[in-house]
């Protein structure tokens, strides 16, 4: 499995609004720190930049956790396009 470095591109999963009417989106983000259970991110939002110290990785995308981007092949994008 591949590991965090500093410097590297995930996505950072937001939370969301409580009441709903902002849904948890993935988001850019720059590793800035590596430890043994957590990576700290300098988050890039539309409105501006946030930084957490202290996020989780999960493949489940739940708000606050981050994952590797998804690698899009060309035979990936032509079938998207045939939908």
């Amino acid at each position: 499995m591949t590991q965090p470095t500093i410097g590297r591109i995930v996505h950072y999963v937001s939370y969301g609004s409580a009441g709903g009417e902002y849904k948890p989106a993935c988001r850019a983000a720059l590793v800035t720190e590596v430890r043994e259970d957590d990576i700290g991110l300098g988050v890039i939002n539309p409105t501006g930049l946030f930084f957490d110290r202290q996020v989780r990785e999960s493949d489940e995308h739940t708000g606050g956790t981050w994952h590797w981007p998804c690698v899009i092949t060309t035979e990936q994008e032509a079938a998207d396009e045939d939908r």
